[in-house]
């Protein structure tokens, strides 16, 4: 517990630099150093054996991640196209080394990480005033990774009922709960500290306290979607006999350890607010 604890404090410290970097490149060249890493994380998962088939993915990845000026949906169809002719070229001309299930899921997995890191790419053109493009940046965070923290906390504290045995056999229905309850609690925790400390998010003018409403919903949403991220890795982890993505996070894992739950947020998150 000490060295998770240890590792959450300089994650939160490298967090807030890379944060002070957000208006500019080396923001964009972070999230690519970050996707990159965790790509290549689920490429080392599935056992893949050719060197092409992960070097692929980095012109891939410094395209999407440099193209926050495009809508998500854009992205998304992007992201997914070029993966998809990635895997049929890499199948078509490779068949006799590749196997085409291990690349399929490296696509697919690889796709949903360039998927989340271009949508949070593009929190920062989504409002003229950056401040509250990182808002909506550290709500992301916030549902993801408070909602993952309760649910641990709760499941250890109330936990009877399995949620997912055979994929993850320490996750409660009473974990579930607890964390749904407090990606709400610690969004709307955030939002109070923006308004105190700076304004009222622009949404809020349009919605006034309707606004809160439209967190909760999301934050619950949001927090569902955090724990479908994180059974959909532990199921890859589980079938492909590994205990954790990476090490670079001590007593964490690795990038993808640490990023399954914000995957499935931060797209629905970004699209979400973009629509109101």
């Amino acid at each position: 517990m000490k060295v998770r604890v240890i590792t959450s404090i300089v994650g939160l410290i490298v967090l807030a630099l890379v944060l002070c970097f957000f208006d500019t490149v080396f923001f964009n060249l972070a999230l690519i150093v970050v996707a990159l890493i965790a790509i290549h994380e689920v490429y080392d998962a599935f056992g893949i054996k050719a060197p092409h088939v992960f070097a692929a993915f980095v012109p891939i990845t410094v395209a999407v991640l440099f193209s926050d000026i495009l809508q998500v949906a854009q992205i998304l169809l992007y992201v997914f196209y070029l993966t998809a002719l990635y895997l049929s070229c890499c199948v078509i001309f490779r068949s006799q080394s590749v196997n085409f299930a291990k690349v399929a899921g490296t696509a697919f997995l690889s796709g949903i990480v360039l998927a989340c890191f271009a949508s949070v790419l593009h929190v920062r053109s989504m409002f003229t005033d950056s401040l509250e493009s990182i808002y909506v940046l550290l709500l992301i965070l916030g549902f993801a990774w408070g909602g993952d923290t309760c649910a641990y906390f709760a499941g250890r504290a109330f936990g009877k009922h399995k949620l997912a045995q055979v994929v993850s056999p320490h996750k409660t229905v009473e974990g579930a709960i607890g964390g749904i309850l407090g990606s709400v609690i610690v969004g709307i925790v955030i939002t109070l500290l923006y308004v105190l400390l700076y304004q009222e998010p622009t949404l809020m003018h349009s919605l006034g306290n309707r606004y809160y409403l439209v967190l909760i919903v999301v934050g619950m949403i949001s927090s569902v979607l955090g724990i479908l991220g994180d059974l959909t890795a532990s199921v890859v982890k589980r079938q492909c006999g590994i205990k954790d993505y990476g090490t670079i996070f001590p007593g964490h894992g690795g990038i993808m350890d640490r990023f399954d739950s914000v995957m499935f947020i931060a797209p629905f998150v970004v699209l979400t607010l973009s629509n109101l």
